[in-house]
């Protein structure tokens, strides 16, 4: 179900937007998206047993209306296929997991952990869970490690996405909190996004500063990239600086500020501390000498430094590009000396402001859900903050050693010192750097536990006991987005099968657990009724704090719509209160002992590998459009592959062809942890020597463990965060002339994402083999294979049993002495079924051809042939720009090709209605009217 776009809500003259109280209508619940972290609101459109449609809700102040592509989407991944719908367990490794109840697979657990406590200590049990779980989940999680257990082996993913930025903050601001909120992007002179696409990862965000240029043309944008991004492409000025170089520029445009007297002394001396240190050091980090570093012209970061110093009011965004690094927290703390040293804080338009990764990364954050961290921003070190949680706890004592972070937490369950892991709502076997030393660790670890909603994720098959848990759409409580703000979350529908809510599961678990470890008075403190109790325990926690909330509870965010904290009691939710929420250190005080703002003197590291003759080529990875990280719930949805269907390492044009490669070629890619084959894509957007590749793809979707295979575990040494932005690697030549094309259109009884299942287990078979979905309202799936030898006539047998491929209404054509053996399926006269293997000349058209479900009438005779090009004359439509109204690349090449007005953005949009929607697609729709003018 397709809605039209809301006109977005207009600043008012003071820059606050007019917000309606309620937006939903009767059979529509409120929710938020589940993926970035900008955390849009959606209406869940339901019939109370089926989630049926989904638009963006015009009441949240985050997206008044708007949805990505992928939130526009939700709906079409909600079904129950590919769903965890029971408990599973087996007893000893090497069988098959088999169905069991909730009491006996509760039992089992809180045994097999106690029994670990009981001969090794809490510190050999450990929980690995998410940014995507909601806070209520997140809470409970933390006290049944913190507070039950008495370890603080208690990490998440966001330790791979946030922490870096949690760091930074910490360090120069006092505290983990965004200073700043989305209305900036309006009042803003200058912004300056560094390691960010939010045209890609923040396409809602991106939209509303594209607004607010549009209004206000004098804005200047700077983009600090490697690539050539959609979000560099819009830049004003863009920095394509080479890999792990960002403090270099940082410091260079420090220097300027200095020289040219663009810091603002005054503001430095009454409201920071350490400044001295940091203008020695970057008295000698010239323009000139950063440019050689950074690799781009000294002019540009005189130019970049200039319109920041000059700016009225600069913001600056960050996200994983600067985090993922073993400097990610001292490239935050030189980004956010920029704001300090101007004293461009606190105000509208200023700040550093840190782009959230996950969707509810910041309310783990809030309630302490990570190794080094205890709730409400209380420091793990202060023996005073244990002691309050312990008490809020009713605990002896909370542990003072930190816990096991992700990539130290999975080298110890290798080494044999972590022996039972809970992992919830993440998958570290497709989405943790070092993936053989990750596999190897789950398979040495006692007993492994995976409380998750999606079956067949790469960390399922090592799991002992799989936990089903209730997915989005189906979940109560909370999630803080990057502004500060919280949402409430509310179930549309009930969950499948036997799955439940996560913070169930966890608390039935404690329960269970406490009398086994002998501390039967303890399940008292899991005893909550609803998730709107663990967020009363959690309000009151933050009492006193810099996120003191005590002014909240359910029924105010239901009644009022999302606010930002701090929200203590007493406060309001519009006027002063709200303005003063929007902002933080207003009044020039920070979270600090003496309330000063700290500059912090950077490392001059670079990156944790060196490029050199055997690893020439600086790999860097990042989001795609359309997918979400291990895709187990995006890539559910067809169209979603629409404008990426397959892995691909993009280098520079001119790299290919220095190694004799061409588009579309097959080559391995070797680092120093690891190697698989994927095949070329040319990218201008790059510089030469790099190399990128999409973060998605794992094993249900290569034949290998996918890109992470490649990174290493070099952590930041503050937020223990790793490297994952950057691996010297090789690319080779692979010579493998079998090739084989699968297609199958969806069917009766099972969807294209089951079939994909299904399917998912054969990659491993080959040299190279790639599974992805294709298609729109039909859609179907799609298996390229490329082997070192003849593909086996049995496994031909066995896959087109597999699919269909055989009896009544069956195509075929063999030439066993050439390896070549093809079928095509057509029922009711449609093409819905292919298999083409040794001879793929027609794989293009006549993917397209399945895809649409094309009469077969016309095609008949040319089905089996070896033509490389449609016998109708029809080139096909080939890559989806524009995903929400279905506009491929063709569509918008043809249109600027044939003229008629086409010359501009806005008389192409009218013609063809391409970027009207969600506007995620408006950046390459630009680049494409450039190039064809």
């Amino acid at each position: 179900m397709t809605h039209p776009l809301p006109e977005p809500a207009r600043p008012s003259p003071a820059g606050r937007r007019t917000i309606p109280i309620r937006a939903a209508a009767p059979g529509e619940t409120p929710a938020t998206c589940p993926y970035c972290g900008v955390g849009c609101g959606v209406l869940i459109e339901h019939d109370g047993t089926r989630i049926t449609g989904v638009r963006g809700d015009p009441a949240h102040p985050a997206n008044f209306g708007r949805l990505c592509t992928k939130g526009a989407t939700l709906h079409l991944s909600a079904g129950h296929d590919t769903r965890l719908l029971y408990p599973e367990y087996r007893a000893r490794r090497g069988e098959a997991r088999t169905r069991i109840g909730w009491d006996a697979a509760i039992d089992v657990a809180a045994q097999r952990f106690a029994d670990v406590i009981a001969e090794h200590g809490p510190d050999a049990v450990a929980f690995y869970i998410s940014g995507q779980l909601l806070t209520e989940d997140y809470y409970v999680f933390n006290k049944a490690m913190k507070g039950l257990i008495g370890s603080n082996n208690v990490d998440t993913n966001s330790r791979l996405c946030m922490s870096s930025a949690v760091a930074a903050y910490k360090a120069t601001l006092g505290a983990d909190a965004p200073p700043c909120c989305y209305e900036d992007f309006d009042h803003a002179d200058t912004i300056l996004i560094a390691g960010a696409n939010p045209a890609w990862a923040h396409p809602v965000a991106f939209r509303r500063i594209e607004e607010a240029r549009a209004r206000r043309p004098g804005m200047k944008i700077v983009v600090v990239d490697p690539r050539r991004t959609d979000t560099a492409a819009m830049a004003d000025l863009h920095l394509a600086i080479l890999p792990g170089t960002d403090i270099w520029l940082f410091d260079a445009m420090l220097h300027v500020l200095l020289r040219d007297g663009l810091a603002d002394e005054a503001w430095i001396a009454a409201h920071t501390e350490g400044f001295e240190a940091l203008r020695a050091h970057v008295h000698g980090v010239s323009p000139a000498v950063a440019a050689a570093v950074c690799g781009v012209a000294a002019e540009d970061i005189v130019t970049a430094a200039r319109w920041w110093g000059e700016a009225p009011a600069a913001l600056s965004l960050w996200c994983q590009g600067l985090n993922q690094s073993t400097h990610g927290t001292h490239n935050g703390a030189a980004l956010i000396a920029l704001s300090l040293a101007t004293g461009k804080i606190g105000r509208p338009g200023c700040g550093p402001f840190s782009l959230t990764g996950q969707p509810n990364a910041m309310g783990g954050r809030e309630v302490g859900g990570l190794a080094n961290l205890l709730p409400a921003h209380r420091d793990l070190a202060n023996p005073a903050h244990r002691a309050e949680v312990a008490r809020l706890w009713g605990v002896d004592s909370v542990p003072s050693e930190p816990g096991l972070t992700a990539v130290e937490l999975f080298r110890a369950a290798r080494e044999g010192r972590v022996k039972a892991i809970w992992i919830a709502c993440t998958n570290p076997a497709q989405s943790m750097p070092e993936q053989a030393l990750v596999h190897e660790a789950l398979a040495a670890c006692d007993f492994v536990v995976l409380q998750e909603a999606f079956a067949g994720t790469e960390t399922a098959a090592f799991a002992d006991l799989v936990l089903p848990a209730a997915a989005w759409g189906e979940k109560e409580g909370t999630v803080t987005n990057s502004e500060r703000r919280i949402s409430r979350v509310r179930a549309a529908v009930p969950a499948p099968g036997e799955a439940r809510a996560d913070w169930r599961i966890v608390c039935d678990f404690a329960r269970a657990l406490a009398p086994r470890i002998g501390k039967p008075q303890a399940a008292a403190m899991f005893a909550y009724a609803s998730a709107q109790a663990i967020f009363a325990e959690h309000v009151a926690s933050t009492a006193g704090r810099d996120l003191d909330i005590t002014g909240l509870d359910y029924s105010l965010l239901e009644g009022e719509g999302p606010q930002q904290w701090p929200f203590p009691a007493g406060a309001a939710v519009d006027g002063a209160d709200a303005a003063a929420r929007a902002r933080l250190y207003a009044d020039g005080r920070f979270a600090t002992p003496n309330g000063r703002a700290r500059f912090v003197v950077p490392a001059r590291a670079l990156t944790a590998e060196k490029t050199g003759v055997r690893y020439p080529l600086a790999l860097t990875s990042g989001r795609l459009r359309d997918q979400w990280h291990g895709m187990s719930r995006s890539g559910k949805v067809a169209r979603l592959y629409g404008h990426a269907d397959e892995a691909r390492i993009e280098l520079h044009p001119q790299e290919l062809a220095r190694r004799g490669l061409v588009d579309g070629d097959l080559v391995k890619v070797s680092s120093r942890h690891g190697e698989l084959v994927l095949r070329v894509a040319a990218a201008s957007a790059l510089r030469h020597g790099m190399a990128f590749v999409g973060m998605h793809w794992g094993r249900r979707a290569l034949n290998s463990a996918g890109i992470n295979l490649l990174f290493g575990g070099a952590c930041d040494p503050l937020s223990k965060q790793p490297e994952l932005k950057h691996a010297a690697v090789r690319i080779e030549p692979v010579e493998l002339p079998n090739r084989m094309l699968v297609v199958r259109a969806e069917r009766p009884g099972r969807t294209a994402a089951e079939e994909a299942a299904l399917l998912s287990p054969w990659l491993e078979r080959f040299a190279y083999a790639s599974l992805a979905l294709a298609g729109r309202d039909t859609p179907a799936v799609v298996m390229r294979v490329a082997h070192d030898r003849p593909i086996p006539a049995g496994w031909l047998a066995e896959l087109d049993a597999l699919l269909g491929l055989e009896g009544d209404g069956v195509l075929s054509y063999a030439d066993p002495a050439r390896g070549i053996s093809k079928r095509a399926l057509i029922e009711d006269g449609r093409l819905v079924g292919l298999r083409l293997t040794g001879e793929t000349a027609a794989a293009g058209w006549l993917s397209e051809a399945v895809v649409e479900r094309r009469d077969a009438a016309a095609l008949r005779p040319w089905l089996l042939a070896p033509l490389a090009t449609p016998p109708t004359g029809d080139a096909g439509r080939g890559r989806v720009v524009c995903n929400c109204l279905n506009v491929s690349e063709a569509d918008i090449a043809a249109a600027i090709a044939a003229g008629a007005g086409v010359r501009d953005f806005d008389a192409l949009q009218a013609r063809l209605r391409c970027g009207t929607s969600c506007g995620s697609c408006v950046p390459e729709i630009r680049r494409m009217l450039a190039e064809g003018s």
